[in-house]
């Protein structure tokens, strides 16, 4: 079957390392159910993963992808919940959660196979495209906002970077629940989407906000840092779940988190019970991922190289 793979790893020029071209199918296992893909969405995990992140050399070819949605052997409509051995269900009883091409072939791929409890239906009111944005970017954001931010509606919530799929992601739940939303973006266009999506206003990275938020929505990491503790309310919370920028900020701003006793709390993906949550909050609202582009696999290096770069606003999804 097609695939887009990682062959090699390497830290410095990552997308040297990607292939595309043919790969085995995945072979049934007890437990297991196979998924003929119709739609895979990129994250920036695929990038770390052929930097080496959570990926090593041994695990090699490993087909990429952690989102996908597509039919089922018995011809159902599905959404793949992508963390693999969190409920125990296809793996052994030790075996740690890992998420798709940690340890098991991903869904950039014709087909995948992953344990049967990790299907979800799809919601018809979403495409295949849609559905397949929702269960790496889409999660996290739904889990930073609703489980770990402690927000309600009323409150108001910063979002660093927006343009990026989780802040993106961030942004269009947060307005269509009742939240309000301000949002940060080098660049003056995205700030322009990010008001379009729902955000009552956007500013340049750094900017002082006309008022304090109650929480703030934070994946950029080190350039932000700063600002995103420097625009909290006391009592505020701080949910990261990624630092694209770097992990170490130039000033961690410890005696102002303990002096206006801010909460920082970290988030990672989320439950197939928020992924069912939140594929309902969709098809319910009416909200919908934000897709820059969509190509077909074999061309699944231009998607790769868009992402790099940072010239998107939303999902690039690479359909079969």
């Amino acid at each position: 079957m097609f695939a887009a793979y990682a062959a090699r790893i390497d830290r410095d020029q990552p997308l040297s390392g990607l292939e595309l071209g043919e790969r085995p199918e995945p072979q049934a296992r007890p437990g297991w159910t196979t998924v003929n893909v119709k739609a895979a969405s990129l994250n920036h995990h695929d990038l770390w993963s052929l930097r080496g992140v959570g990926l090593g050399e041994e695990s090699l070819p490993m087909i990429l992808g952690c989102d996908a949605a597509g039919i089922d052997e018995d011809g159902n409509e599905v959404v793949l919940h992508s963390v693999i051995g969190q409920s125990g269900h296809g793996v052994g009883p030790k075996e740690p959660r890992s998420i798709l091409t940690e340890r098991y072939q991903g869904t950039f791929a014709e087909k995948v196979t992953v344990p049967s409890w990790n299907l979800l239906p799809k919601p018809k009111e979403l495409s295949f495209q849609e559905a397949a944005c929702l269960p790496t970017a889409w999660l996290t954001a739904y889990r930073m906002l609703f489980t770990n931010a402690g927000v309600r509606p009323g409150d108001s919530v910063l979002v660093q970077g927006a343009g990026g799929g989780v802040a993106t992601a961030a942004i269009a739940l947060g307005a269509a629940a009742g939240l309000r939303m301000l949002a940060t973006s080098r660049d003056e266009a995205k700030r322009a989407r990010a008001v379009e999506l729902g955000a009552e206003s956007a500013y340049e990275p750094g900017e002082r906000l006309p008022r304090r938020v109650d929480a703030v929505i934070e994946t950029v990491g080190a350039a932000t840092w700063s600002h995103s503790v420097k625009s909290l309310k006391p009592g505020g919370t701080l949910v990261i779940s990624g630092a694209t920028s770097g992990p170490n900020p130039k000033a961690a701003e410890l005696n102002r988190i303990f002096f206006l006793e801010l909460k920082v709390v970290g988030s990672t993906m989320g439950g197939k019970d928020e992924l069912e949550d939140l594929l309902s909050f969709c098809a319910a609202r009416g909200v919908r991922p934000v897709i820059d582009s969509v190509l077909p696999l074999d061309r699944a290096r231009e998607g790769f190289e868009k992402m790099a770069g940072g010239d998107l606003f939303g999902k690039v999804v690479l359909t079969v």
